[in-house]
């Protein structure tokens, strides 16, 4: 669609859930900001967390090289183990954001990028280390085509995760604290 002189594009907003901990929300009030920090990084994941941002430059038009804030668009809950470390005291924010700032993914299906993994659908047993990195990373990008996961016979119900680069204090509209289990 192209836009006449004067027009506006629409802007779809949508609403999604971050689960950070007590002191990354401490930072975030005095930034008034929040941006992924790869310091809370596994060391065997940096290789995906680069290439989940450079499919980030590509899709979101804000994106400026920040690590990944990870969002979901169901609210987590927290009567559940593993968002955070058991016992430690964290907050469950609310966001509302512009959905063009958000790169949505299959949670499941990101762990064959984190493994390294050849994604593929049909045969699931075959050896699956003799692909070039390119061969990966073009079946990694099926992780992005959720409605394909949906309907595909061999895979299931989805849960979509979403990362943005940014997100200021101001779109946060929501702030539960709780201790993880």
């Amino acid at each position: 669609m192209k836009l006449e002189k004067g027009e506006e594009a629409e802007v779809f907003m949508g609403t999604y859930w971050t689960i950070q901990s007590a002191e990354k929300w401490d930072e975030i009030q005095r930034k008034s900001y929040l941006t992924g920090n790869p310091n809370f990084i596994y060391p065997e994941f940096i290789e995906a967390y680069q290439w989940i941002m450079k499919k980030m430059k590509q899709k979101i038009p804000s994106y400026q090289g920040e690590y990944p804030v990870w969002l979901w668009i169901d609210r987590p809950d927290l009567r559940k183990n593993g968002h955070l470390n058991p016992k430690e005291r964290g907050v469950l924010l609310k966001i509302n954001i512009e959905e063009t700032r958000v790169l949505f993914s299959d949670f499941e299906a990101w762990h064959f990028v984190l493994n390294k993994w050849y994604f593929d659908l049909e045969d699931f047993e075959s050896d699956k280390s003799d692909f070039s990195q390119q061969e990966l990373e073009k079946s990694w990008e099926k992780i992005f085509d959720i409605d394909f996961l949906k309907q595909h016979p061999n895979w299931g119900a989805s849960t979509i995760q979403g990362v943005t680069n940014r997100i200021e204090v101001n779109e946060i509209t929501l702030i539960k604290e709780f201790i993880a289990r």
